[in-house]
């Protein structure tokens, strides 16, 4: 029996870890070096467990939600 998502320990605890774990995402998925990538603002969701951070870069915007359990990108939406 595995435990609830209670009590499973979060991969992505501190909010640091959310931002480094977007800016890579973005990174990737963009062809943006990390240091061009400016986080404007994030949150975590306390019933879902996600955090969302939005970053900037050149002209561009985005969205990134993770799971903070996983430790996983689940999306990113270009605003």
């Amino acid at each position: 029996m595995s435990p609830g998502i209670g009590l499973m320990k979060r991969r992505l605890e501190k909010e640091k870890d959310a931002v480094a774990l977007a800016i890579s995402g973005i990174a990737k998925k963009y062809d943006v070096k990390p240091g061009d990538a400016k986080t404007l603002e994030t949150r975590y969701h306390d019933d879902a467990g996600d955090w969302y951070v939005a970053l900037g870069w050149s002209e561009k915007k985005a969205i990134v939600q993770m799971d903070s359990v996983l430790g996983t990108i689940t999306g990113i939406k270009e605003i």
